[in-house]
């Protein structure tokens, strides 16, 4: 069984219809009401492990309904949840041939509380990563942004620096390309993008972290990857790619890059996903995203 945080009502091992969230009034200026979800095809060619990180991660301080099942050749699939740092949540299970369907919806009423901050974390978010290898960007990152010395201004810098240095083309980058690959590219997606701003701010002494999210407003509509930042005594969130107002951001895994935060990863056997149709919508307008603001994932 996995940790059940007393914040969420969650939907465990029989997968039930999704149960009725806790109304908040609607006057509150926090009562915003956002829908997540995803449905996912994948073809099991051989048998395998695989771990699906596609729910969202506790929102305390907010109400959450939930629904989440898995089918292999129409038969339901029990998986087994590990909760990892930051509540990442991962649905793990062993599975034959044939044809795996994920279904995942949430609905998020309200704001939950800034994440945490440790010192751990202020130590690990400032160390080169697989996919954000800030040790290559020492002596750049000190030419370019050595100049700016408070973590306010540097954290936007670095995002104006990189929104206007790359160039966002769907299928332009490998998901084995790093930061470095990305710079030298001048091109990627949203986690290319994320992790050069990590990998920039942590060469000029700011932890910097990757966040996978569920984004509305975001087009085309897909899993989303951000950069948060470590500034101001908190965690910032920071989107150099603009496709997405960052107040209705919906946390579901957090991590170094993009190695602690994929929503698919199996261990042997082989697995080909045919598609993934994601929804994430707000109950009304989209907020208006001031970049220069200081926004948090809540």
């Amino acid at each position: 069984m996995g940790y059940e945080p007393p914040e969420i009502t969650r939907v465990r091992e029989d997968y039930p219809t999704t149960r009725e969230a806790v109304a908040m009034p609607s006057s509150s200026p926090d009562a915003l009401k956002r829908d997540v979800g995803v449905e996912m095809d994948v073809w099991i060619a051989a048998a395998t492990t695989v771990e699906f990180q596609i729910a969202v991660a506790p929102q305390p301080g907010a109400a959450v309904t939930e629904s989440l099942s898995f089918t292999l050749n129409g038969n339901e699939i029990e998986a087994t949840e590990v909760i990892g740092e930051h509540g990442n949540r991962i649905h793990k299970f062993d599975v034959g041939e044939g044809k795996l369907l994920a279904n995942y919806s949430a609905t998020i009423i309200g704001r939950s509380d800034p994440a945490p901050v440790t010192e751990i974390d202020l130590s690990t978010y400032l160390r080169p990563s697989r996919y954000a290898e800030a040790d290559k960007f020492f002596g750049f990152a000190a030419t370019e942004f050595g100049q700016y010395a408070d973590s306010e201004t540097l954290l936007a810098k670095v995002s104006q620096w990189v929104a206007t240095r790359l160039h966002y083309v769907p299928g332009s980058s490998d998901p084995i390309d790093g930061a470095a690959d990305t710079l030298l590219a001048g091109a990627g997606v949203c986690r290319d993008y994320a992790h050069l701003v990590v990998a920039l701010l942590r060469a000029v002494n700011v932890p910097a972290r990757l966040v996978a999210v569920y984004a509305p407003g975001c087009q085309p509509m897909d899993f989303h990857a951000v950069a948060e930042a470590f500034v101001d005594g908190n965690w910032r969130v920071v989107d150099a790619t603009l496709l997405a107002p960052r107040q209705t951001l919906v946390r579901i895994a957090t991590g170094r890059d993009a190695a602690d935060t994929a929503f698919l990863d199996n261990h042997k056997g082989s697995i080909t996903l045919n598609y993934a149709n994601v929804r994430a919508v707000v109950d009304g307008d989209l907020p208006v995203d001031d970049v220069e603001e200081l926004v948090s994932i809540r």
